[in-house]
């Protein structure tokens, strides 16, 4: 994942040549060159990041997102304050759509002056008359400017620029309004002469065939600019051959976040929970990084001096997999794709998502298979015939103050780690109560101090005791421990003394963590229950890889 860039406030308004250059340069370059729209600082960030040369400020983009018309009703000087905030948080040049220039030549004058001390590069303005209309809302019915007036908004906005690299693209939208054409050839040769740097030619067609003709007719007597949103099937090749410029992709990200926006919403209002959307919608550490936290951060240890916030995590993954047959030959189990990556791929990444950059996985079987970055991976030599504990040793130099103690196999919904975190006791372990109580497959069941009562938030529950393996007990147990357990303060303590304790048995070879957690409870140290329900599951079988690759996807 790429960086932001350092903000600084040098950075704010960076000098406006060199933007303006860029941009004069991508206008006039004999390559095909792209634009793409942005709507605010945020969308200008992840068209920075995609790797565009540049950005387009629309105007549909921009009024949408503010919720009003296209049709002059945010003002220009909102569209300019938005424009600012793009320029604020990236490095690349901007184009920004100007409608009609905002009025008279007059205007004109003031919106380049503008533009030029918030570090725009340049502004496209059109031959309609102010308000505008979208050139999509009944173009037959647009009236256009007097080319003469327009073409003196042209000359005002290149004599008041201080910046010879500036540029204002004029828009021909002859063809939108219906008007033959010689018409379009005839205001675009005009608005040249008047010194505009580009022209933008407009259609409305579902094919290209009017701004090939447009492009032929043209003979390349200054830079051509072509917006495909109607004719978007077109290959891009087409427009190579066509001696275009630059295209223009104008509303596709507005569009883009409409969509999910809906469809999230929609979701989150049938089910009344957003524990099923949010593993798939950008983390809130993502959009931290796209508004540049890293930098204030680092800024913040400089002024303030450094914070702590030093969770590490432990993986035990040294077994094979029994239930996977020869899928498991060659690689253990944790290695097993699950919806394009490792299983314990998607682990390491829910960990790191929350901040958990510190992993350690005890390998075992086939330990030379695992290929996962940012971990470090220990091996359990005995594997073959040890347990989990005797795992966790070979890791015990790593159960620092604040760990969580995770099985390799296990996947889950991102809020369960956040949750976990959250709590402050020395060791509490994730228990599931929506585990059946007649389940017939073999589990970690747990009984508790008392039920799940999803009523309430954060019961204080203790744990009374974990049966390995499907044990059963006269009474129906509270639910399931899911694999996942955190140890912070004097819990670190506790489990090293159980640890050496454990390690005088002649078992000790055979035992689990559900071992390790059954002996604190029985010498008096608290373990403290977190309730989930549902929203995570094991993968055990070749039937569970199914239902994993469900999982990760976000359907089930």
């Amino acid at each position: 994942m790429k960086s932001c860039p350092p903000y600084t406030v040098s950075d704010a308004h960076a000098p406006a040549a060199r933007r303006t250059t860029r941009l004069r340069q991508l206008i006039a370059s004999l390559e095909l060159e792209f634009l793409l729209e942005a709507h605010n600082g945020l969308s200008a960030r992840i068209v920075e990041e995609a790797g565009f040369k540049g950005i387009w400020a629309s105007g549909l983009a921009i009024s949408a997102q503010l919720g009003v018309r296209d049709n002059n009703e945010a003002s220009w000087t909102q569209v300019v304050d938005v424009a600012e905030f793009m320029a604020d948080v990236t490095q690349i040049p901007i184009l920004l759509d100007g409608d009609t220039g905002y009025g008279n030549f007059n205007n004109m004058r003031r919106l380049v002056r503008k533009l030029e001390q918030r570090g725009i590069a340049g502004v496209c303005i059109e031959d309609k008359l102010f308000p505008k209309t979208n050139s999509f809302i009944a173009g037959d019915r647009q009236a256009l400017a007097d080319v003469n007036e327009f073409c003196g908004k042209i000359a005002a906005g290149k004599d008041i620029q201080t910046d010879p690299d500036f540029c204002i693209v004029a828009r021909c939208e002859a063809l939108i309004a219906g008007w033959d054409m010689h018409e379009a050839l005839r205001r675009a040769e005009a608005y040249r002469q008047a010194g505009a740097d580009a022209i933008l030619i407009h259609s409305k067609l579902s094919r290209p065939d009017q701004i090939l003709e447009f492009a032929h007719a043209w003979a390349n007597r200054a830079p051509l600019i072509i917006v495909p949103t109607k004719y978007y099937s077109t290959p891009t090749e087409v427009f190579r051959r066509a001696g275009i410029s630059v295209v223009i992709w104008a509303n596709q990200l507005i569009r883009a976040a409409a969509a999910a926006m809906q469809a999230t919403a929609g979701q989150i209002r049938r089910e009344e929970s957003i524990a099923e959307i949010e593993d798939r919608v950008a983390s809130v550490d993502e959009i931290f990084r796209l508004q540049g936290a890293e930098e204030l951060e680092a800024a913040e240890e400089r002024y303030f001096g450094a914070r702590q916030g030093d969770t590490r995590a432990i993986v035990l993954a040294a077994t094979r997999g029994e239930g996977f047959a020869s899928l498991t030959d060659d690689r253990p189990k944790v290695m097993l794709p699950i919806a394009g990556k490792p299983l314990l791929r998607h682990l390491v990444d829910k960990l790191k998502k929350r901040g958990i950059d510190d992993i350690t996985v005890v390998a075992g079987y086939k330990a030379e298979a695992i290929d996962v970055g940012g971990i470090r991976v220990l091996l359990n030599e005995a594997h073959s015939t040890t347990g989990e504990l005797s795992s966790l040793v070979c890791a015990s130099a790593y159960c620092t103050e604040d760990f969580v103690l995770v099985y390799g196999d296990v996947l889950f919904r991102s809020y369960i780690l956040r949750d976990l975190l959250e709590c402050e006791a020395p060791v509490t372990v994730v228990i599931d109560s929506n585990q059946p109580a007649n389940s017939s497959e073999p589990a970690d069941f747990a009984w508790c101090s008392e039920a799940d009562d999803r009523s309430s938030w954060g019961q204080a529950v203790q744990l009374r005791r974990i049966s390995s393996g499907g044990e059963r007990d006269e009474l129906p147990p509270h639910g399931r421990w899911i694999g996942l357990v955190r140890f912070r303060g004097v819990g670190r303590e506790w489990l090293l003394n159980a640890l050496a304790a454990l390690r005088q048995r002649d078992d000790f070879s055979t035992l689990g963590v559900p071992d390790l957690i059954n002996h604190l409870i029985g010498h008096g140290q608290p373990v403290q229950v977190w309730y989930v329900h549902g929203h995570w599951l094991d993968v055990n079988s070749v039937r569970d890889l199914e239902r994993a690759g469900n999982f990760a996807a976000g359907s089930q």
